[in-house]
């Protein structure tokens, strides 16, 4: 069977997204795609996996699991940079097209639902917040902060989970700075590809006690293969606590452990129990926000089922 093309369907070019909560097997498919369509790149969509300094914690593809595919925009951005969903959407824009160009599939995989939605269907275009606002936003408390959002935007508070700090204090500082809810900027969204392509989606929700059990699992694995070594190396760079990097799950157990705070056991602990609420957060967030017609696969993948997937995705694309 052939190959799909650049050119396979009618009018936009194809671009195939891979998504779902960390653990779920979504860089083994994509590989296992790429091989069977020939011809093919996996451009990142995890917010951590850019950050060069988190091979282990973000469970970034080592070589030997890229399979000699063509990857990109994995480890690229030094930790002392903040990544952000406009700057990932922009240099993923770049990457697409560029693999459109040379004739390749391009296949998106990654867990970070904000990035995607950014790529696909395009920015907010909130001002930029005033200094001082977000620094008296930041240094509220969550629940005072949620309380203070609860009168400012109902609608914000009623949809944010209370102890969810970033997002709480970012609708926060949009409102007090700008004077209009962060959801009315959300509804003016600009750019956006989902128009200009032809994308094959399928999102990856595996049985959550499996899920669970398997970010259980790579943890003791990121352990056992150096994690701690990796943030040691981190930390001795003495960059911004507040740093993305700084705040990557496993960092900050890990830096406890280091500063003789916690035993190496309960560091794994937290790091695991940080890791399990991060997937719950991301499997809730794939299973109700993407569009309802893009396909859920609810069974946990093996490399029998990996393969076979791969090839109905491929012939997915073939018969578009």
């Amino acid at each position: 069977m052939a190959s799909p093309s650049v050119s396979s369907v009618r009018g936009r070019p194809p671009v195939v997204l891979i998504a779902g909560p960390t653990a779920s097997g979504k860089s083994a498919l994509a590989v296992a795609l790429a091989k069977a369509c020939g011809r093919a790149v996996v451009i990142n969509a995890d917010a951590s996996q850019v950050y060069a300094d988190l091979a282990i914690l973000s469970a970034r593809p080592a070589a030997a699991e890229m399979e000699g595919v063509p990857h990109r925009l994995f480890g690229h951005i030094d930790g002392k940079e903040a990544c952000n969903a406009a700057r990932w959407a922009a240099e993923a824009q770049a990457e697409i097209a560029r693999a459109h160009a040379a004739g390749a599939l391009p296949i998106l995989v990654g867990g970070t639902g904000l990035y995607l939605r950014t790529l696909l269907f395009g920015i907010a275009p909130v001002p930029q917040i005033d200094p001082a606002i977000r620094e008296a936003v930041r240094a509220l408390p969550v629940a005072e902060a949620h309380a203070a959002l609860a009168k400012a935007d109902p609608e914000a508070a009623a949809r944010l989970h209370p102890a969810d700090a970033t997002r709480v204090a970012r609708a926060l500082e949009v409102v007090r700075s700008t004077g209009r809810p962060l959801g009315e900027w959300q509804r003016a969204r600009e750019g956006g590809i989902a128009d200009d392509i032809a994308l094959t989606p399928l999102i990856l929700l595996p049985p959550r006690d499996d899920l669970r059990a398997r970010c259980d699992a790579r943890l003791v694995q990121m352990f056992e293969r150096g994690a701690i070594a990796e943030v040691e190396a981190l930390l001795a760079r003495r960059l911004d606590p507040d740093l993305p990097a700084m705040r990557a799950i496993g960092v900050p157990q890990i830096a406890a452990h280091l500063a003789g705070a916690i035993s190496r056991d309960e560091a794994l602990a937290q790091a695991q129990a940080a890791t399990r609420q991060y997937a719950k957060r991301q499997y809730t967030w794939f299973r109700h926000q993407p569009p309802a017609d893009w396909p859920r696969h609810e069974e946990s993948l093996n490399i029998d089922s990996i393969d076979k997937i791969a090839i109905l995705l491929r012939d997915r694309l073939l018969t578009r």
